[in-house]
């Protein structure tokens, strides 16, 4: 809505979209397909909380930033931006499951959980854009007709269309 304030540390610095994208990255890192970085989730982020997020959901996802370097800090004595692939990983393996207890025991006036918010963000971010509609899932720009049932072989991409 028109009267939405915009919490303080927003739209975000380039350091923090840089951030974001490692976080993204870490959640779906580059295989066979590219990962969240290449599709420019960070700054997707970005968007989405400046343009649509509530001014308290604002102020805990930039905390949140805050937060996982923090605890990068307290765990291995470096910046997450300097943390290794695999360090970055198990910290924010620990984190989600921190979110995990904190959803599960969630009253409606709580506040979210900024892992929570940056993971749905990421899932959004990827398989919206178009490496991840294009190169993750299979897509088809003109489908054909409705196929209600086709068989399935286990590893193959889901849809995008």
């Amino acid at each position: 809505s028109g009267d939405t304030k915009i919490a303080a540390g927003l739209p975000l610095s380039a350091e923090n979209i840089a951030f974001l994208d490692e976080v993204a990255e870490t959640i779906i890192p580059t295989t066979n397909t590219p990962g969240a970085k290449a599709a420019g989730v960070g700054a997707f982020m970005n968007t989405m909380v400046v343009d649509c997020y509530e001014e308290k959901d604002q102020k805990v996802f930039t905390d949140g930033i805050g937060k996982i370097e923090e605890a990068s800090q307290k765990k291995f004595s470096a910046s997450f931006m300097n943390a290794t692939p695999e360090q970055r990983k198990e910290l924010l393996t620990e984190i989600d499951k921190e979110q995990k207890e904190y959803n599960k025991n969630k009253k409606p006036e709580d506040s979210n959980h900024y892992f929570s918010l940056m993971k749905q963000l990421t899932l959004l971010g990827y398989f919206t854009s178009e490496v991840g509609c294009t190169q993750a899932l299979r897509y088809v720009a003109v489908p054909g007709r409705y196929e209600g049932c086709i068989p399935y072989t286990k590893g193959e991409k889901a849809w995008a269309t």
